[in-house]
This record gives C-alpha cells, structure tokens and sequence, in this order.
C-alpha cells in the first residue's frame, strides 16, 4: 500500500531540514509545496529529493494543502505540518493500519509543546488531528484555515501521538499569532461582521473547531 506525505511552508527551513528526511525514510513519496519562502526552503527540500512545487502564500493555508494532496500518488496520504515530528513507533503503525484496517482515514492525538514543554494539561491535549485518509476520501473545503478534512466512510483513531513544536522561540510566536488574527479578522469581515461592540463580545472567545 503506497503511503505519500504531503506537506507546505513557507520559510521552515530549520523545520524541513529535521523532518523531510523523517519522512522520505518511511513514505513512499514525499511532496513538499512551498509558498514563496525566503530562506531557502524550496531548494533545501529540492536537495532532499522530494516533490517540490511553488505556490502563491495563499492565506487560507487549506488551499496549498490541497493542492498539495492533488499531487500525491499514494493510496494513503498523511498531510503534515513543518513543525510536527514523529516517532518510530507511530510511523510503523501507520503502515500496519493502512495495511490492515478497513476505515477510511485516521485521528491522532498530537502532544504540543511550547517553548519546549509539552502542553499535557489545559485543554491542549489530546488534541486530535485528523491527517491520514485514502486518496479520494478526504478533501478540504477551503473555506478557513482551521476546518477539518471532510472524510467518507469510518474513521479510525491511532494510539500513538505526534509531536508538535508550534512556539521555538518568542518572535516566532508574535509572527503567527499576527498571522491568524489577521486571516481571523479578514475572514469575519467576508462574512459580514462589522465591528462593534456587540460583535467584540460575541467573538472575544471565539475559537475555530
């Protein structure tokens, strides 16, 4: 059963640099889209001998990802973040369930960690990622950067968790959270909201599933 990952960035050489080889060792195809780094990303996942393709950084990341998807060859396919890593242990039972299991996709918990400590408490864990479906039974809608695969059929949960290295470093953490606050705002401006005090109240909390 051939296994692609597919994975996008921009500006994560330090990430890729750790985990494409990761990956390469244990997929059957490893395609990497970049969007308009400045680093030397796309050439560092060149180098590696991934899939690379370059992309306009689309702020809806959903968009890249899938076109990312659209490229694999595989009959599964693990869509990935730069910042995530994993053990031997869950690659190995990735390839035993894909092989075995009649789901169509798959959940894992993702232990995330901030500025080097994991996260265990407080709501952000298990945090469960769904990232691992068959070609043809997942797709995004490409409406906000935080929603869910859309899957067909049964899906399954892993018992081995992913690592996640969100936050390494202060200004890291001020330029994503500039990110999504501007994607957020940009994204209830198209859906009418306007501002008001009525409307800060309503979505000081709010948080995308």
């Amino acid at each position: 059963m051939k296994l692609s990952f597919t994975c996008i960035g921009r500006n994560e050489k330090e990430h890729i640099k750790e985990l494409l080889p990761q990956l390469m060792a244990w997929g059957d195809e490893v395609i990497y889209v970049d969007c308009e780094s400045e680093d030397g990303s796309y050439e560092e996942a060149e180098k590696m001998g991934c899939k690379v393709f370059r992309r306009e950084n689309n702020r809806n990341l959903n968009v890249n990802k899938s076109f990312a998807m659209e490229q694999a060859s595989g009959e599964w396919i693990f869509y990935v973040d730069p910042d995530e890593r994993f053990s031997e242990a869950l690659l190995k039972e990735v390839k035993n369930k894909i092989e075995q299991s009649d789901c169509n996709a798959f959940k894992l918990c993702r232990k995330n960690h901030f500025f080097g400590k994991w996260l265990q408490h407080g709501g952000q864990y298990p945090d469960k990622q769904l990232r691992l479906f068959k070609k043809g039974y997942g797709s995004f809608a490409n409406k906000h950067v935080h929603e869910s695969l859309n899957i067909q059929g049964r899906i399954g949960l892993l018992d081995e968790p992913m690592e996640h290295y969100p936050y390494l470093s202060v200004s890291q953490f001020l330029k994503k959270f500039d990110f999504y606050s501007g994607f957020e705002a940009d994204y209830l401006y198209e859906q009418g909201v306007r501002p008001s005090w009525k409307n800060h109240i309503k979505y000081l909390w709010w948080k995308p599933e």
